[in-house]
């Protein structure tokens, strides 16, 4: 591996934007607490991009394609900036589905970053997931 490589496996994606992303995650379940709907939390966050001044679009729809062909669709809870995805989920784990479900939005839309955060009994657990391809 040349010394170019190595730097770039280290490199954070989208430091500051992320960063800010889960701390507004943490607010909003500090401020609700445990035991709501994922869309409850969902609104939450919302509100607090808008009083943070961060352009984001929910519900998304992304086109799955193959060869110029349609063949399904995804509905991405935030994308944020245009650059990350944030999908937003309540349990206790992260789920292989769930985790499989991420890596196919990044796939979809070619974007480099997504966090998938968990609203669990004792906090939030959240995952960046990277587009290694």
């Amino acid at each position: 591996m040349t010394e170019g490589c190595k730097k770039d496996v280290n490199k954070v994606v989208y430091p500051e934007l992320s960063y800010k992303i889960v701390g507004l995650i943490f607010d909003a379940y500090n401020s609700l607490g445990y035991g709501y709907q994922e869309k409850y939390y969902g609104r939450a966050i919302e509100l607090a991009f808008k009083e943070n001044g961060i352009k984001f679009i929910g519900q998304q729809f992304v086109s799955i394609k193959i060869n110029g062909n349609t063949i399904g669709r995804y509905f991405l809870d935030f994308l944020v900036e245009d650059k990350i995805i944030l999908e937003l989920k309540v349990g206790n784990y992260f789920d292989k589905t769930n985790m499989g479900q991420v890596l196919g939005y990044l796939k979809a839309t070619d974007k480099k970053l997504a966090i998938i955060a968990n609203f669990t009994r004792t906090g939030v657990k959240f995952r960046r997931i990277l587009n290694i391809n």
